[in-house]
């Protein structure tokens, strides 16, 4: 449903938006954020009546779409039952959430810390990590994102992190396979795989095993590029771990629950990490909510020896109510298995089709309602369509595609020289289609400015 055109209302809201605001990564004077009127489902429309199709699902978090309404309802009524309470209380919606999120994390990760988003889910899996070995190390690959906050950002692998970088908080990088882009000069996956494990234990090596407290890598990196890891890859790392006596560390922030058409990433590659982070799709984002789910032997550790960490929201009853019905709808509505079947149906042929006609697509990458799409100036040479990190006039060929995109009423998630397709999980068949078609026009915007 779309509501009648407002444009006083939203040039109100705009005015207040602009007078007071103060918004994330952005230089304040230069931006000019469109007013949002309402959401349903895969779309959401501004004052003026004009509505769009969201293949960034927000932030990659409204996994099952907007304003769903077993979710809206189970948040009114803990809020008409018990609208907050100190994390130290033991209470129902806390309790059930933890309980329905391990039923569903692999291996033995069945405690869970409740956090209030991502990047500090992955500040405490950090802590915990160094508190369980007593070594200082993080390790983590470039081309990676792990949050805003300074120990996330730090750990962090794209430019977000230079402006924030202290460059003595105990972390080293290394480069994870990418066999478009391959560091290691490798022609096949089985290469990638096997030169970028014994590059990460080169770098064990000469950072010294026993400084190293944890390595962290996304399942699959989000932002950075929806990079699948090779087969065997992380299986890889999981040995090296136990090798070294390092605490694996999976970051399913963005690639959780339901996002990759199973409930983890981790699931696609039968790896257990010892520390597993989420956030964003266990509630579809309704209430900010994260956390970190633990394994038996870490969680031992803070059994008689308190752990020194902790949130006033940590595990809120809002946030926990919205992730119960969330967790819910999901199973009961087969949201994973439609993020599943409709990937390997819809999106991934429909993607390569694109590809085959647009010269501007370089590679299709993805799974499920989590894809990619490199976009180049030259195929032959893989060229990227705009220089890494570029703003401005450099910039010009992707905010030209942005631009066609929403003209055609997608709203597209783009980075650097990529645009990423990430619908809601339960995005129909014909909204897919829908999207696809948008995408076609906006890319041959995009084949102009290939050679």
């Amino acid at each position: 449903m779309t509501p009648q055109p407002s444009p006083e209302a939203g040039a109100a809201v705009k005015a207040a938006d602009r007078a007071h605001v103060f918004h994330s990564w952005s230089a304040q004077d230069l931006i000019d954020p469109l007013a949002v009127a309402g959401a349903e489902g895969s779309y959401f429309w501004d004052y003026d009546g004009t509505r769009y199709l969201d293949f960034t699902s927000g932030l990659v978090f409204t996994n099952i779409g907007y304003q769903h309404p077993k979710v809206v309802a189970a948040i009114q009524e803990q809020a008409a039952k018990l609208t907050t309470f100190a994390p130290a209380f033991a209470v129902e919606a806390r309790s059930e959430a933890a309980r329905l999120i391990a039923e569903r994390t692999p291996g033995d990760l069945d405690k869970i810390f409740f956090t209030n988003g991502g990047a500090d889910a992955v500040e405490h899996a950090v802590r915990m990590a160094r508190l369980h070995t007593g070594r200082p190390k993080v390790l983590s690959a470039y081309r990676s994102y792990h949050g805003g906050t300074q120990q996330a950002v730090n750990i962090t692998g794209d430019p977000r992190r230079w402006a924030n970088d202290s460059g003595s908080n105990g972390v080293a990088r290394f480069w994870a396979p990418f066999l478009y882009r391959s560091r290691f000069y490798s022609e096949t996956e089985e290469q990638e795989c096997a030169r970028a494990l014994e590059h990460l234990e080169t770098t064990i090596a000469f950072e010294g095993p026993a400084t190293i407290a944890a390595i962290i890598l996304e399942s699959i990196p989000g932002t950075a590029g929806i990079m699948m890891p090779p087969p065997g890859y992380l299986a890889g790392v999981r040995e090296l771990c136990d090798k070294y006596g390092i605490v694996f560390i999976l970051d399913e922030v963005m690639a959780g629950f339901g996002r990759t058409g199973e409930w983890f990433a981790a699931d696609l590659f039968g790896v257990v990490p010892d520390l597993m982070t989420f956030a964003k799709g266990v509630n579809s984002g309704y209430v900010p909510l994260g956390g970190v789910a633990i394994s038996r032997k870490i969680a031992e550790t803070f059994g008689t020896r308190p752990y020194p960490g902790g949130l006033t929201y940590s595990g809120h009853p809002l946030a926990c109510a919205a992730a119960v019905a969330t967790i819910n709808v999901m199973a009961e509505e087969g949201i994973v298995e439609n993020a599943k079947r409709l990937g390997e149906s819809v999106v991934g042929p429909g993607l390569a089709e694109l590809a085959a006609r647009h010269p501007s697509v370089g590679e299709v990458r993805g799974v499920g309602m989590f894809w990619a799409l490199e976009l180049v100036r030259d195929r032959e040479t893989r060229e990227p369509l705009v220089p890494y990190n570029a703003s401005g006039e450099a910039n010009a060929p992707m905010a030209a595609f942005t631009a066609a995109a929403k003209r055609h009423g997608l709203w597209p998630f783009v980075n650097m020289n990529r645009t990423h397709i990430a619908p809601p999980c339960n995005a129909t068949e014909a909204e897919l289609k829908e999207g696809l078609a948008a995408l076609d026009a906006a890319l041959t915007v995009a084949d102009e400015h290939t050679v």
